[in-house]
């Protein structure tokens, strides 16, 4: 992350401002990854449904709602920094996307490391 360590590292440390802002940066990435996930769902699922219109419907909403959780995941970014300047949190450092693609690195070669099944 952007000053090294984890959220678990910050917790050994005792410093709840750090956890507090590590926390919600994880949970908006998770968030946001989570509703592009369902939009790839939804469309498949559309692209599936083989002209049922039950089926249709419901892949339609699936991808409507994910987009739906993706705005609001983008105004929680706004929001959370707004709320958060002004209690001295600065979770958008957190947010840094060469950040999360080491992280994904990291997690991948973990599991590539730690042995096949």
């Amino acid at each position: 992350m952007a000053n090294g360590g984890s959220i678990v590292e910050a917790a050994q440390q005792g410093n709840v401002a750090e956890i507090i802002n590590r926390g919600l940066a994880y949970a908006i990435i998770i968030a946001g990854f989570l509703s592009v996930i369902f939009i790839f769902v939804g469309g498949i699922s559309f692209i599936l449904s083989g002209g049922h219109e039950d089926k249709i419907k419901q892949a339609i909403s699936t991808i409507r709602y994910a987009i739906i959780g993706l705005i609001i995941t983008v105004l929680a970014v706004f929001i959370v920094n707004a709320v958060g300047g002004a209690l001295g949190l600065d979770v958008i450092k957190y947010i840094n996307f060469s950040d999360i693609i080491d992280t994904i690195k990291n997690i991948g070669q973990n599991s590539s490391s730690s042995g096949n099944l």
